[in-house]
């Protein structure tokens, strides 16, 4: 369930109803909203516009606007992508030596036809995953047989650790079966609420639809308590969630319960086998040879978003506008089922976005336990000797990850971390104390904060819309490492890593710690203290760059 239903739970009460003709009515203009509620405040800059975006189209104004750019590749590893949205068409990675619909491995990359990418999530036949278990529900299913009923000391010593994973596992399933169950039973009556409230102050206040502009000064002649309260409670939730208006917030409530309940029925049910569809042994780790080339799939939404954060066309007038220009292209490769991930499947995507010349790769997905992760920490190494960066949502569960580990982790299980890989927690648009979004993972081994609160992106069937998370966070990072290689193509990904954190200023605001009502300095929340910005970084990059070349003369 997104963070927003949650908010909006949190925030309102079960039994708000209002009598529609309860108020007399008298027409007000709206007082005109502030610069954060424009549909791209990503894209402003915190000084010049008092919006903690990451300064895009000032650096495009002032700093870019007499540089050559160079061609990029950024991978998306997601759930899909309409490759016929108006915004991405022109801007998906189209494989040169693959011939359209052949039936032939023309590159003899391992992958027939992958004219876009790859989608490790179908079956030969055409047949794709769309929802599959948890890992949680993966692991119950797998050790139960094998541990259930069991004393420790019974079982052999060489099996302990995975008994331990077995209490351990078991214990997270049902709490997380208790959590949806829960949510279900509260937000079938909030959907039918927060609709019920939406329809009756648009007629309570004459207007077609109500956003913060109404709220914050509701059209009528001396309002009574009730529609004060009313309207103030609501346009503060209405301001956090970064939704445009209450029609958006029911949508989205509603598209929540749907969702909860598949996660019931589907995520958190062990007999549930959508993996048959693949048709190949998800735990042998060393298979690469499956899958098909549909990188849409059959619910594209989160990476059609993703994907038009980090480099939606910027030339065609149309809807929105991506963090990088058009040197910029977009490889889809789905591998992000609606529930979690396989570990195999990740290692075989980053390894595909590497072969086929990824500079960069997205990852805004993410869980919390990972039985094949040494195959993943080889891909990560592997990606990194071929000078790529990784980019990490750092996660929407409110966790310290410096307690909790979130997978894929920025380190191996010994060691260092990953100098090709940074982790991105999401940030807001105004800068007080909503700058750190509620949802968001924390800790030192979250890099750098990005904006990720009502971010205004592509959808499915060439449509636009809102979303929020650190799913929306990370790909605005990607994007700016892409801007980064594209103007500045010496710059390796261990630069591109050093250069993003180092250009975010540390912002010293008083912040409520995620998931808890203490209070922090932004600073706190992660190793640089910062939110990522375009214009300093790109101005970091030139510095660096020129002493570089002025040493090498």
């Amino acid at each position: 369930m997104s963070f927003i239903s949650r908010l909006f739970l949190n925030s309102l009460g079960l039994a708000l109803l209002l009598p529609a003709a309860s108020f007399a009515q008298s027409v007000l203009a709206p007082t005109p909203p502030p610069a954060a509620t424009v549909q791209q405040w990503t894209h402003l800059d915190p000084q010049k516009d008092k919006v903690m975006g990451i300064s895009t189209q000032r650096a495009y104004d002032e700093l870019l606007k007499t540089r050559t750019a160079s061609p990029v590749i950024v991978a998306v590893i997601d759930a899909g992508i309409d490759t016929t949205h108006e915004d991405l068409k022109r801007v998906l990675w189209k494989n040169p030596r693959e011939i359209v619909g052949n039936g032939i491995d023309d590159d003899k990359n391992g992958y027939v036809d992958d004219i876009h990418g790859w989608n490790f999530l179908g079956g030969k036949d055409g047949r794709n995953v769309d929802v599959d278990l948890y890992e949680e529900t993966r692991l119950v299913a797998k050790l139960k047989p094998l541990y259930e009923g069991k004393v420790r000391t019974a079982v052999p010593a060489a099996k302990r650790a995975e008994y331990d994973l077995y209490q351990k596992v078991k214990k997270d399933f049902a709490e997380k079966v208790k959590e949806e169950t829960e949510q279900l039973q509260e937000y079938k009556p909030l959907a039918e609420n927060l609709a019920s409230i939406n329809e009756q102050l648009k007629m309570v206040l004459g207007v077609e639809r109500i956003d913060t502009a109404v709220l914050r000064r509701p059209p009528v002649k001396n309002p009574d308590a009730r529609l004060i309260g009313l309207t103030s409670q609501l346009y503060e939730s209405l301001k956090s969630s970064g939704l445009p208006d209450m029609d958006a917030v029911v949508k989205q409530v509603q598209e929540g319960t749907v969702e909860t309940q598949k996660h019931l029925d589907f995520s958190l049910n062990p007999a549930y086998k959508p993996r048959a569809i693949v048709g190949d042994d998800e735990d042998n780790t060393k298979d690469r040879n499956y899958g098909n080339p549909d990188i849409t799939g059959p619910d594209a939404l989160h990476g059609t978003h993703v994907a038009g954060i980090i480099a939606a066309d910027r030339d065609n007038s149309l809807g929105i506008q991506g963090v990088a220009g058009s040197s910029v292209r977009v490889m889809g490769v789905r591998a992000v089922p609606n529930g979690d991930e396989h570990d195999k499947d990740v290692a075989n995507a980053i390894r595909y976005a590497v072969d086929n010349g990824a500079q960069i790769i997205n990852m805004s997905f993410g869980k919390y336990y990972s039985p094949h992760r040494d195959a993943v920490e080889e891909a990560i190494r592997y990606a990194g000797s071929k000078g790529v960066l990784l980019v990490h949502a750092a996660g929407n569960e409110s966790k310290n990850v410096d307690v909790v580990t979130h997978y894929p982790a920025p380190a191996p299980l010994t060691g260092t971390a990953y100098p090709n890989f940074i982790t991105v927690g999401a940030s807001g648009s105004t800068n007080d104390a909503q700058l750190t979004a509620n949802f968001s993972n924390y800790g030192k081994k979250v890099d750098v904060f990005a904006p990720g609160v009502g971010i205004y992106s592509t959808m499915p069937g060439s449509k636009y819309g809102n979303e929020s998370g650190t799913s929306m966070a990370a790909p605005t990072v990607a994007g700016v490492a892409a801007v980064l290689k594209s103007y500045f193509p010496q710059l390796t990904a261990t630069d591109l890593k050093r250069i993003i954190m180092q250009s975010a200023a540390p912002v010293h605001t008083k912040v409520p710690q995620p998931g808890d009502k203490k209070t922090v300095d932004f600073t706190q929340l992660s190793s640089t203290g910062g939110v990522v910005n375009l214009y300093k970084a790109v101005q970091l990059a030139a510095q660096q760059t020129q002493k570089g070349s002025s040493s090498g003369q």
